[in-house]
Protein backbone atom coordinates (compact mmCIF):
# COMPACT_ATOMS: atom_id res chain seq x y z
CA UNK A 1 0.00 0.00 0.00
CA UNK A 2 2.91 2.34 0.63
CA UNK A 3 4.05 2.04 -2.98
CA UNK A 4 0.48 2.52 -4.20
CA UNK A 5 0.05 5.67 -2.12
CA UNK A 6 3.42 6.96 -3.30
CA UNK A 7 2.34 6.60 -6.93
CA UNK A 8 -1.03 8.27 -6.31
CA UNK A 9 0.48 11.21 -4.40
CA UNK A 10 3.11 11.72 -7.11
CA UNK A 11 0.37 11.79 -9.74
CA UNK A 12 -1.75 14.34 -7.86
CA UNK A 13 -0.80 17.87 -9.09
CA UNK A 14 -1.52 19.59 -5.77
CA UNK A 15 0.70 17.23 -3.77
CA UNK A 16 4.44 16.73 -3.55
CA UNK A 17 6.31 13.84 -1.96
CA UNK A 18 8.91 15.51 0.26
CA UNK A 19 10.46 12.34 1.68
CA UNK A 20 9.96 8.61 2.14
CA UNK A 21 10.81 6.61 5.24
CA UNK A 22 11.12 2.83 4.95
CA UNK A 23 12.96 0.01 6.70
CA UNK A 24 14.03 -1.59 3.41
CA UNK A 25 17.44 -0.44 2.16
CA UNK A 26 16.67 -1.99 -1.23
CA UNK A 27 13.48 0.03 -1.61
CA UNK A 28 15.15 3.24 -0.47
CA UNK A 29 17.96 2.72 -2.96
CA UNK A 30 15.59 2.14 -5.87
CA UNK A 31 13.51 5.22 -5.01
CA UNK A 32 16.59 7.45 -4.65
CA UNK A 33 18.07 6.23 -7.93
CA UNK A 34 14.98 6.38 -10.11
CA UNK A 35 12.86 9.14 -8.53
CA UNK A 36 15.35 11.35 -6.72
CA UNK A 37 13.16 11.48 -3.62
CA UNK A 38 14.89 11.91 -0.26
CA UNK A 39 14.65 8.75 1.83
CA UNK A 40 15.09 7.95 5.52
CA UNK A 41 15.30 4.85 7.67
CA UNK A 42 14.55 6.84 10.83
CA UNK A 43 11.00 8.20 11.09
CA UNK A 44 11.68 10.68 13.91
CA UNK A 45 14.70 12.07 12.08
CA UNK A 46 12.61 12.60 8.95
CA UNK A 47 10.01 14.52 10.95
CA UNK A 48 12.76 16.73 12.42
CA UNK A 49 14.64 17.45 9.19
CA UNK A 50 12.00 17.74 6.46
CA UNK A 51 9.47 20.55 6.10
CA UNK A 52 6.11 18.79 5.88
CA UNK A 53 2.41 19.59 5.85
CA UNK A 54 1.15 16.04 6.32
CA UNK A 55 2.27 12.45 6.81
CA UNK A 56 0.84 9.36 5.14
CA UNK A 57 1.42 6.25 7.26
CA UNK A 58 1.25 2.86 5.54
CA UNK A 59 3.17 0.58 7.89
CA UNK A 60 2.36 -2.61 9.84
CA UNK A 61 -0.59 -1.99 12.16
CA UNK A 62 1.44 -2.30 15.39
CA UNK A 63 3.44 0.84 14.51
CA UNK A 64 0.49 3.13 13.74
CA UNK A 65 -0.16 4.58 17.19
CA UNK A 66 3.41 5.74 17.84
CA UNK A 67 3.90 7.20 14.38
CA UNK A 68 0.57 9.02 14.43
CA UNK A 69 1.34 10.50 17.84
CA UNK A 70 4.77 11.75 16.72
CA UNK A 71 3.27 13.44 13.65
CA UNK A 72 0.46 15.09 15.61
CA UNK A 73 2.88 16.41 18.23
CA UNK A 74 4.74 18.18 15.41
CA UNK A 75 1.54 19.82 14.20
CA UNK A 76 1.15 17.69 11.06
CA UNK A 77 -2.02 16.46 9.40
CA UNK A 78 -2.21 12.66 9.24
CA UNK A 79 -3.54 10.04 6.85
CA UNK A 80 -3.15 6.57 8.36
CA UNK A 81 -3.84 3.23 6.75
CA UNK A 82 -6.41 1.02 8.44
CA UNK A 83 -6.82 -0.29 11.02
CA UNK A 84 -6.28 2.94 12.90
CA UNK A 85 -4.67 1.31 15.98
CA UNK A 86 -4.62 -2.03 17.77
CA UNK A 87 -5.94 -0.47 20.99
CA UNK A 88 -9.22 1.33 21.52
CA UNK A 89 -7.52 3.36 24.26
CA UNK A 90 -4.81 4.54 21.83
CA UNK A 91 -7.47 5.43 19.27
CA UNK A 92 -9.37 7.58 21.76
CA UNK A 93 -6.21 9.33 22.99
CA UNK A 94 -5.00 10.08 19.46
CA UNK A 95 -8.43 11.33 18.46
CA UNK A 96 -8.40 13.76 21.39
CA UNK A 97 -4.83 14.86 20.56
CA UNK A 98 -5.71 15.51 16.92
CA UNK A 99 -8.75 17.52 17.96
CA UNK A 100 -6.67 19.64 20.35
CA UNK A 101 -4.13 20.35 17.59
CA UNK A 102 -6.72 21.13 14.94
CA UNK A 103 -5.27 18.43 12.68
CA UNK A 104 -7.00 17.06 9.62
CA UNK A 105 -7.12 13.27 9.97
CA UNK A 106 -8.25 10.36 7.85
CA UNK A 107 -7.99 6.56 7.99
CA UNK A 108 -7.75 4.51 4.80
CA UNK A 109 -11.10 2.75 4.77
CA UNK A 110 -11.34 3.17 1.03
CA UNK A 111 -14.76 1.48 0.70
CA UNK A 112 -16.40 4.71 1.79
CA UNK A 113 -15.31 6.09 -1.58
CA UNK A 114 -16.75 3.15 -3.57
CA UNK A 115 -19.83 4.33 -5.48
CA UNK A 116 -22.27 1.50 -4.56
CA UNK A 117 -21.36 1.62 -0.85
CA UNK A 118 -21.79 5.40 -0.79
CA UNK A 119 -25.17 4.93 -2.48
CA UNK A 120 -26.22 2.57 0.32
CA UNK A 121 -25.52 5.37 2.79
CA UNK A 122 -27.56 7.85 0.75
CA UNK A 123 -30.54 5.49 0.47
CA UNK A 124 -30.51 4.62 4.17
CA UNK A 125 -30.35 8.29 5.16
CA UNK A 126 -33.33 8.90 2.86
CA UNK A 127 -35.32 6.09 4.52
CA UNK A 128 -35.72 4.27 1.21
CA UNK A 129 -36.26 0.82 2.77
CA UNK A 130 -38.16 2.03 5.81
CA UNK A 131 -37.05 1.00 9.28
CA UNK A 132 -33.85 -1.04 9.13
CA UNK A 133 -34.11 -4.34 10.99
CA UNK A 134 -30.97 -6.29 10.15
CA UNK A 135 -27.79 -6.19 8.06
CA UNK A 136 -25.03 -8.50 6.91
CA UNK A 137 -21.42 -7.42 6.39
CA UNK A 138 -19.18 -9.83 4.49
CA UNK A 139 -15.59 -10.03 3.25
CA UNK A 140 -13.98 -13.01 1.53
CA UNK A 141 -10.76 -13.61 -0.33
CA UNK A 142 -7.85 -15.97 -1.11
CA UNK A 143 -5.17 -14.62 1.24
CA UNK A 144 -4.17 -17.61 3.39
CA UNK A 145 -4.71 -20.86 1.49
CA UNK A 146 -2.08 -23.04 3.15
CA UNK A 147 -0.01 -23.19 6.31
CA UNK A 148 2.64 -20.50 6.12
CA UNK A 149 4.18 -17.63 8.03
CA UNK A 150 7.09 -15.25 7.91
CA UNK A 151 5.46 -11.81 7.46
CA UNK A 152 3.96 -9.34 9.94
CA UNK A 153 0.51 -10.39 8.75
CA UNK A 154 1.08 -13.87 10.17
CA UNK A 155 1.90 -12.61 13.68
CA UNK A 156 -0.76 -11.74 16.21
CA UNK A 157 1.24 -9.04 17.98
CA UNK A 158 1.73 -7.16 14.70
CA UNK A 159 -1.99 -6.84 14.07
CA UNK A 160 -2.16 -9.54 11.46
CA UNK A 161 -5.22 -11.67 10.95
CA UNK A 162 -8.54 -11.53 9.17
CA UNK A 163 -10.14 -9.43 11.93
CA UNK A 164 -7.89 -6.40 11.52
CA UNK A 165 -7.09 -6.80 7.84
CA UNK A 166 -10.42 -7.95 6.37
CA UNK A 167 -13.28 -7.71 8.88
CA UNK A 168 -12.40 -4.10 9.65
CA UNK A 169 -13.71 -3.09 6.21
CA UNK A 170 -17.35 -4.29 6.44
CA UNK A 171 -17.36 -3.36 10.13
CA UNK A 172 -16.36 0.21 9.27
CA UNK A 173 -19.15 0.38 6.68
CA UNK A 174 -21.68 -0.83 9.25
CA UNK A 175 -20.43 1.89 11.63
CA UNK A 176 -20.95 4.42 8.85
CA UNK A 177 -24.49 3.27 8.23
CA UNK A 178 -25.73 2.60 11.78
CA UNK A 179 -23.33 4.28 14.18
CA UNK A 180 -21.53 2.84 17.18
CA UNK A 181 -21.75 -0.87 17.97
CA UNK A 182 -23.47 -1.22 21.35
CA UNK A 183 -22.81 -4.92 21.89
CA UNK A 184 -21.57 -8.12 20.27
CA UNK A 185 -22.27 -11.81 20.79
CA UNK A 186 -21.22 -15.24 19.64
CA UNK A 187 -17.91 -14.03 18.21
CA UNK A 188 -15.68 -16.63 16.57
CA UNK A 189 -12.07 -15.80 15.65
CA UNK A 190 -10.87 -19.02 14.09
CA UNK A 191 -7.62 -20.08 12.42
CA UNK A 192 -7.90 -22.34 9.39
CA UNK A 193 -4.34 -22.53 8.04
CA UNK A 194 -2.61 -19.95 10.26
CA UNK A 195 -0.85 -20.86 13.49
CA UNK A 196 -1.55 -17.84 15.71
CA UNK A 197 -3.99 -15.55 13.91
CA UNK A 198 -7.60 -15.79 12.82
CA UNK A 199 -8.48 -16.70 9.23
CA UNK A 200 -12.24 -16.32 9.66
CA UNK A 201 -14.43 -14.05 11.75
CA UNK A 202 -18.10 -14.45 12.64
CA UNK A 203 -20.18 -12.42 15.06
CA UNK A 204 -23.52 -10.76 15.78
CA UNK A 205 -23.42 -6.98 16.25
CA UNK A 206 -26.01 -4.84 17.99
CA UNK A 207 -26.79 -1.18 17.32
CA UNK A 208 -29.09 1.42 18.80
CA UNK A 209 -32.76 1.23 17.90
CA UNK A 210 -32.94 -2.55 17.98
CA UNK A 211 -30.94 -3.01 14.80
CA UNK A 212 -28.56 -5.93 14.45
CA UNK A 213 -26.04 -7.23 11.95
CA UNK A 214 -24.07 -10.36 11.25
CA UNK A 215 -20.39 -10.20 10.39
CA UNK A 216 -19.05 -12.99 8.16
CA UNK A 217 -15.41 -12.92 7.05
CA UNK A 218 -13.05 -15.54 5.63
CA UNK A 219 -9.75 -14.79 3.91
CA UNK A 220 -9.03 -18.47 3.28
CA UNK A 221 -11.78 -18.68 0.65
CA UNK A 222 -10.27 -19.75 -2.67
CA UNK A 223 -13.61 -19.40 -4.45
CA UNK A 224 -12.98 -15.63 -4.64
CA UNK A 225 -10.34 -14.39 -7.05
CA UNK A 226 -9.61 -11.31 -4.91
CA UNK A 227 -10.99 -9.56 -1.85
CA UNK A 228 -14.76 -9.22 -2.05
CA UNK A 229 -16.69 -6.99 0.35
CA UNK A 230 -20.49 -7.10 0.49
CA UNK A 231 -23.24 -5.35 2.43
CA UNK A 232 -26.88 -6.45 2.67
CA UNK A 233 -29.49 -4.44 4.57
CA UNK A 234 -33.10 -5.44 5.29
CA UNK A 235 -35.85 -2.97 6.18
CA UNK A 236 -39.61 -2.82 6.54
CA UNK A 237 -39.96 -1.44 3.01
CA UNK A 238 -37.30 -3.39 1.11
CA UNK A 239 -33.78 -4.69 0.85
CA UNK A 240 -30.40 -3.40 -0.36
CA UNK A 241 -27.39 -5.41 -1.52
CA UNK A 242 -24.11 -3.80 -2.56
CA UNK A 243 -20.57 -4.73 -3.48
CA UNK A 244 -17.89 -2.87 -5.39
CA UNK A 245 -19.54 -3.59 -8.76
CA UNK A 246 -23.20 -2.77 -8.20
CA UNK A 247 -26.10 -2.01 -5.90
CA UNK A 248 -29.32 -4.04 -6.02
CA UNK A 249 -32.38 -2.48 -4.41
CA UNK A 250 -35.75 -4.14 -3.87
CA UNK A 251 -38.61 -1.84 -2.81
CA UNK A 252 -41.90 -3.31 -1.64
CA UNK A 253 -45.22 -2.24 -3.11
CA UNK A 254 -46.22 1.05 -1.56
CA UNK A 255 -42.66 2.14 -0.78
CA UNK A 256 -41.70 5.64 -1.87
CA UNK A 257 -39.04 5.10 -4.52
CA UNK A 258 -36.19 7.65 -4.60
CA UNK A 259 -35.26 9.17 -7.94
CA UNK A 260 -33.60 6.55 -10.14
CA UNK A 261 -35.40 3.65 -8.41
CA UNK A 262 -38.77 1.96 -8.69
CA UNK A 263 -40.86 -0.55 -6.79
CA UNK A 264 -39.52 -4.04 -7.25
CA UNK A 265 -35.92 -4.51 -8.32
CA UNK A 266 -33.53 -1.78 -9.47
CA UNK A 267 -29.87 -2.48 -10.27
CA UNK A 268 -27.32 0.31 -10.64
CA UNK A 269 -23.66 -0.25 -11.46
CA UNK A 270 -20.52 1.18 -9.95
CA UNK A 271 -19.55 2.73 -13.25
CA UNK A 272 -22.50 5.14 -13.05
CA UNK A 273 -22.17 5.80 -9.31
CA UNK A 274 -18.41 6.43 -9.15
CA UNK A 275 -16.90 9.83 -9.84
CA UNK A 276 -13.80 10.00 -12.01
CA UNK A 277 -10.38 10.68 -10.50
CA UNK A 278 -7.22 12.21 -11.88
CA UNK A 279 -5.19 9.02 -11.59
CA UNK A 280 -6.40 5.40 -11.57
CA UNK A 281 -4.51 2.77 -9.60
CA UNK A 282 -6.14 -0.32 -8.03
CA UNK A 283 -9.51 1.47 -8.19
CA UNK A 284 -10.89 4.99 -8.22
CA UNK A 285 -11.49 4.83 -4.49
CA UNK A 286 -7.78 4.83 -3.65
CA UNK A 287 -7.13 8.08 -5.47
CA UNK A 288 -10.44 9.55 -4.32
CA UNK A 289 -9.53 9.14 -0.64
CA UNK A 290 -6.16 10.85 -1.11
CA UNK A 291 -7.72 13.69 -3.10
CA UNK A 292 -10.34 14.11 -0.37
CA UNK A 293 -7.68 14.23 2.34
CA UNK A 294 -5.68 16.83 0.39
CA UNK A 295 -8.79 18.97 -0.14
CA UNK A 296 -9.57 18.87 3.58
CA UNK A 297 -6.02 19.94 4.45
CA UNK A 298 -6.09 22.74 1.92
CA UNK A 299 -9.49 24.00 3.10
CA UNK A 300 -8.87 23.40 6.80
CA UNK A 301 -11.89 21.10 7.04
CA UNK A 302 -12.10 18.87 10.10
CA UNK A 303 -15.33 17.13 9.04
CA UNK A 304 -13.90 14.91 6.32
CA UNK A 305 -14.79 11.31 5.55
CA UNK A 306 -13.60 8.81 8.15
CA UNK A 307 -11.45 10.95 10.39
CA UNK A 308 -9.92 9.57 13.57
CA UNK A 309 -13.13 9.92 15.54
CA UNK A 310 -15.01 7.72 13.09
CA UNK A 311 -12.18 5.19 12.79
CA UNK A 312 -11.93 5.00 16.58
CA UNK A 313 -15.51 3.68 16.66
CA UNK A 314 -14.38 0.79 14.47
CA UNK A 315 -11.40 0.16 16.78
CA UNK A 316 -13.76 0.02 19.76
CA UNK A 317 -15.96 -2.50 17.95
CA UNK A 318 -12.91 -4.63 17.12
CA UNK A 319 -11.90 -4.58 20.80
CA UNK A 320 -15.40 -5.78 21.72
CA UNK A 321 -15.09 -8.66 19.24
CA UNK A 322 -11.72 -9.71 20.68
CA UNK A 323 -13.10 -9.67 24.23
CA UNK A 324 -16.22 -11.60 23.26
CA UNK A 325 -14.23 -14.25 21.37
CA UNK A 326 -12.10 -14.89 24.47
CA UNK A 327 -15.12 -15.94 26.53
CA UNK A 328 -15.54 -19.67 27.22
CA UNK A 329 -17.42 -21.44 24.48
CA UNK A 330 -20.94 -22.34 25.61
CA UNK A 331 -21.48 -26.08 26.01
CA UNK A 332 -24.63 -28.12 25.80
CA UNK A 333 -25.72 -29.55 29.16
CA UNK A 334 -26.83 -33.14 28.75
CA UNK A 335 -29.47 -34.22 31.25
CA UNK A 336 -30.40 -37.65 32.54
CA UNK A 337 -31.06 -40.18 29.80
CA UNK A 338 -34.67 -40.68 28.97
CA UNK A 339 -36.31 -43.85 30.21
CA UNK A 340 -36.33 -46.57 27.58
CA UNK A 341 -39.48 -46.71 25.49
CA UNK A 342 -41.85 -49.37 26.72
CA UNK A 343 -42.80 -51.78 24.01
CA UNK A 344 -45.91 -53.07 25.73
CA UNK A 345 -49.20 -51.67 24.61
CA UNK A 346 -50.51 -48.93 26.87
CA UNK A 347 -54.10 -47.89 27.38
CA UNK A 348 -55.15 -44.25 27.20
CA UNK A 349 -58.30 -42.20 26.88
CA UNK A 350 -58.94 -39.50 24.27
CA UNK A 351 -62.01 -37.61 23.11
CA UNK A 352 -63.38 -38.82 19.79
CA UNK A 353 -65.45 -36.81 17.35
CA UNK A 354 -68.46 -39.06 16.83
CA UNK A 355 -72.07 -38.41 15.97
CA UNK A 356 -73.62 -37.73 19.38
CA UNK A 357 -76.47 -35.56 20.51
CA UNK A 358 -75.50 -31.95 20.95
CA UNK A 359 -73.57 -31.23 24.13
CA UNK A 360 -72.48 -34.83 24.74
CA UNK A 361 -68.93 -36.16 24.42
CA UNK A 362 -68.08 -39.84 24.00
CA UNK A 363 -64.90 -41.05 25.80
CA UNK A 364 -63.67 -44.27 24.30
CA UNK A 365 -60.67 -46.40 25.08
CA UNK A 366 -57.90 -46.78 22.57
CA UNK A 367 -54.57 -48.61 22.59
CA UNK A 368 -51.05 -47.64 21.49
Amino acid sequence: MGLSHLAIVNATPSLEVAAVCDASALLRGVLEKYTGVVTYDDYDRMLREVELDAVLIATPSRTHAGMVRAALERGLHVFCEKPFTLSAKDAEELTALARSRGAVTQVGYHNRFVGPFAEVKRLLDAGAIGTVTHALGEAYGPVVLKAKGGTWRSRKEEGGGALYDYAAHPLNLLNWYFGEVTGVGGTVLKPIFSREIDDEVHSTLYFAGGRSANLSVNWSDESHRKMTTRITVWGTAGRIFADRQEIQVYLREGAVAPEGYEQGWTVRYGTELTESVGFYLRGEEYSAQIEHFADCVREGRLDGVNGFESAAATDRAIAMLVTDAAKPTPTTVVGEPLAPTLKRRRRFRIPWAVPRPAGQLDMREGTR
